[in-house]
């Protein structure tokens, strides 16, 4: 069976050192907060190319902190892509902010810059951008959006770890940039973890208190936090996997150069890339209107795929207000989309087989 992601494969390659950083983390008798997470914390805000990295419990609480860190006020409006997971769409709503989806460009799947400032009014205060299936979104034209009308803008890289736009990494292409490390990520560890990133000194020292029941010294709240930390284990564990992380992207990006060259199925629509390293294939996503049919005939053949969204967030009970809304863009997308395998421990010839699977269909 050619699987969709072998994670026990993947971190597999990284047994003995993850072995060693668990004795490590055991012994230190320091389990919250302590020297793991600060080095993480130093290794990926260098990584990234900003000057702080907070370590938090999920990609979720990342974006979370950002929006309450902001100190909008309710019913303030957050643009977001309506074509994302709904983590994304959840960080607002779970701030008492609203979210205004933007419809996606249809070959890139990320937010279209151009149907942005229609939707900006007086009570807008953010742009929340989201680097899906890991290509960074058009960031030089909704950054000047975004100055334009004087509006912040956070990124939700929770797919993008290590894309570069322009010369800049994912994380670093804003006011704010929230990650997930869940472990099926580009950078995934073996349970839950997030990080905030920013080149704001204030922004990092407030979510920095945030995350940590609004604490800076115990016992004592200046905000009203929430608990939301990276622990030691995780971060001692992505610090390990951080070194090959650009290695294991390339491994990706060889796969989907692969699938690019040489899927010719005129019922499969690729994805488009916008520039090489802009690109780090967390997901290769192709499009057919016959997805259930061709789901089901590469499943025969014992390739496992899986449907990256099915459901479009509008469309969601949890937003059923919302359910009235036409999004012919965004509803598209989740009606055709399939993602095909793709990971750093994935081999030419399975790849090979993929492709010849699908030019058979």
């Amino acid at each position: 069976m050619i699987k969709f992601l072998d994670l026990k494969k993947i971190n597999e390659q990284y047994e003995a050192e993850i072995n060693q950083a668990f004795e490590s983390f055991f012994k230190s008798g320091w389990y919250i907060l302590g020297n793991s997470v600060k080095a993480f914390e130093k290794e990926f805000a260098k990584y990234c190319g900003t000057k702080y990295c907070i370590g938090v419990a999920s990609g979720l609480d990342a974006l979370i902190l950002i929006l309450k860190a902001y100190d909008f006020e309710p019913g303030d409006e957050i643009i977001v892509p309506a074509n994302t997971y709904i983590a994304t769409i959840l960080s607002i709503s779970q701030n008492n902010l609203k979210p205004v989806l933007v419809e996606p460009d249809i070959n890139t799947y990320n937010i279209d810059p151009a149907k942005i400032e229609e939707k900006i009014t007086d009570k807008t205060k953010a742009i929340m951008v989201v680097h899906l299936y890991g290509q960074t979104a058009q960031m030089q034209a909704i950054n000047e959006i975004a100055k334009k009308h004087n509006l912040k803008v956070i990124e939700d890289s929770a797919q993008s770890h290590g894309a570069i736009y322009q010369g800049k990494r994912a994380g670093n292409l804003s006011d704010a940039s929230g990650f997930s490390f869940y472990p099926g990520k580009n950078l995934g560890t073996l349970g839950d973890g997030g990080a905030v990133t920013t080149n704001d000194d204030e922004l990092a020292e407030k979510i920095r208190v945030l995350r940590n029941y609004g604490s800076e010294v115990k016992y004592k709240n200046k905000y009203k936090g929430i608990n939301s930390r990276l622990d030691e284990l995780q971060a001692a564990i992505l610090s390990v996997k951080l070194k090959n992380l650009d290695e294991d992207t390339q491994k990706r990006r060889g796969i989907a150069e692969y699938y690019l060259n040489n899927i010719k199925n005129p019922k499969v629509i690729l994805p488009m890339v916008t520039e090489a390293e802009s690109h780090v294939w967390h997901l290769f996503v192709v499009r057919t209107d016959e997805r259930e049919k061709l789901q089901e005939y590469l499943k025969e053949d014992d390739i496992q795929t899986m449907i990256h969204y099915p459901i479009a967030p509008h469309k969601q009970n949890a937003y059923k207000e919302w359910n009235y809304r036409s999004l012919p863009i965004t509803e598209q997308i989740h009606d055709e989309v399939l993602s095909l395998p793709i990971s750093p421990v994935m081999t030419l010839d399975e790849a090979k087989v993929v492709v010849d699977t699908i030019n058979n269909y």
